[in-house]
């Protein structure tokens, strides 16, 4: 099996909502009762503690950034780390269809599993699209990219055919999607534009076509720019230089939203902000619960040096 820390990192983005609410606090409690000895107890009550830490601190981390960023309207949204809520739209006019079932949507992720001789269901297949789309609001539109999001969806479709089950997860047309992440414009009313160093760019393109140049501004024909026809030529490049920023703050805005530089949550949602919310607060106290019971065994093996029948 092929193995680098890249693959792990991008198994764990992916995998995460599975982690979280997955059994595997419960799959050790089963292999400790297996197990039937101290030492076996007390690793599975460890690691049942430590499992229990990482996702409540993982859970409270994403609790206080849902909780700290203000939804924003798109048209008003300062640069930088904001919270979205629209309606999802497709990017472009030919729709993007789910990998297994080929249903219209704005993205999905898909797992194939076969079962084995033994009835266990092992990996075949997975992924998922990252393909931009559109969310829109009442004051625009933003293009949101889905690459290397955390995403939350209501949409889960599972099914079987032969020896083969397919688990799919979509975002729809239509939804309403929340977003949070680093929000960025592009366009007229942001462009950095530098006048002087633009015309002096511009005037050395024009010095490397000298025959070119004299023949519109040397006016007295004697193979040379006097400083009065030297005026012109930079008088002819500020108005070309005037025209080209006219034309380019003319553009309309075009505003993004991507995974923060810095590493913060990057979450896409056709859930509301509110359930989420309540959502990771119901998690981060089962985790918290877990955790105080995984110690609690740990006491209990210490302090009777046995174990459960």
């Amino acid at each position: 099996m092929n193995f680098s820390v890249s693959s792990l990192q991008d198994w764990l983005h992916r995998e995460y909502a599975q982690l979280l609410t997955s059994g595997a606090q419960l799959l050790l409690v089963l292999l400790g009762m297996r197990l039937q000895t101290r030492d076996g107890w007390l690793y599975c009550f460890a690691a049942i503690a430590l499992i229990s830490v990482f996702a409540w601190l993982s859970t409270l981390y994403r609790l206080r950034a849902l909780r700290n960023t203000p939804t924003s309207k798109i048209a008003s949204a300062a640069q930088g780390y904001v919270e979205l809520t629209g309606r999802g739209q497709a990017y472009c006019e030919q729709p993007l269809y789910s990998v297994l079932s080929r249903r219209p949507c704005l993205w999905c992720r898909y797992k194939i599993e076969q079962r084995d001789s033994r009835g266990n269901w092992e990996p075949a297949g997975s992924g998922q699209t990252d393909d931009s789309f559109v969310l829109r609001d009442d004051t625009g539109t933003c293009i949101i990219d889905p690459e290397q999001a955390e995403i939350v969806t209501q949409h889960y479709n599972q099914w079987q055919e032969d020896s083969y089950r397919y688990t799919e997860w979509q975002l729809l047309e239509g939804d309403i999607v929340y977003v949070i992440g680093q929000f960025s414009t592009q366009g007229g009313s942001t462009l950095a534009f530098n006048p002087r160093m633009e015309m002096n760019a511009l005037l050395t393109e024009w010095k490397k076509d000298m025959p070119t140049l004299l023949a519109r501004f040397d006016l007295n024909k004697d193979g040379e720019l006097s400083m009065d026809e030297w005026t012109l030529v930079q008088q002819a490049a500020k108005r070309e230089i005037d025209k080209t920023m006219a034309e380019m703050q003319l553009q309309p805005d075009v505003h993004y939203m991507g995974k923060p530089a810095d590493g913060r949550l990057y979450l896409i949602g056709n859930i509301s902000q509110q359930q989420l919310t309540r959502r990771f607060l119901l998690w981060s106290w089962a985790h918290l619960i877990i955790f105080f019971g995984a110690l609690s065994g740990i006491g209990w093996v210490l302090q009777h040096g046995a174990v459960w029948p």
